[in-house]
């Protein structure tokens, strides 16, 4: 239980960054969209569904559950299915464009959309929370 809220929270304050920018120093992680974005939004939606999670079990948990799996499915089509199918010229351009000064692991390519680390990072703890989401009881 622990450990679920922990992943929890650290997936709340990752995403966050897509509403506020987080910056270290030089290096910029993200750059947040404000209030008035989808990921704000996206933001709200995954609140709700904490709140249902700790306060409206069992149903709590499969809100919570479908907010997610939902959320991921987003991201994979947003940034997976480029990097696995490959990207037209002209969205490859606009997505290297827009995350040029973002830290990465893997550097950009000319030929496939490569996430950055912080998307890397925030498909991991979805997916994660996905995983506890699922188990927990």
């Amino acid at each position: 239980m622990v450990f679920t809220l922990i992943a929890q929270l650290l997936l709340w304050i990752w995403f966050l960054g897509c509403t506020i920018t987080w910056r270290f120093g030089k290096l910029l992680l993200v750059e947040g969209m404000g209030i008035k974005s989808a990921e704000f939004v996206m933001l709200c939606l995954y609140s709700i569904g904490l709140i249902t999670y700790y306060l409206f079990q069992p149903a709590g948990r499969w809100i919570l559950f479908a907010i997610l799996v939902i959320w991921l499915v987003i991201q994979f089509f947003c940034h997976w299915y480029y990097t696995i199918f490959g990207a037209s010229e002209s969205k490859l351009k606009g997505y290297n464009e827009y995350f040029k000064d973002t830290v990465r692991l893997i550097p950009m390519s000319e030929k496939r959309l490569i996430p950055d680390l912080y998307h890397i990072i925030l498909h991991i703890l979805i997916l994660l929370n996905i995983v506890l989401c699922a188990i927990s009881h």
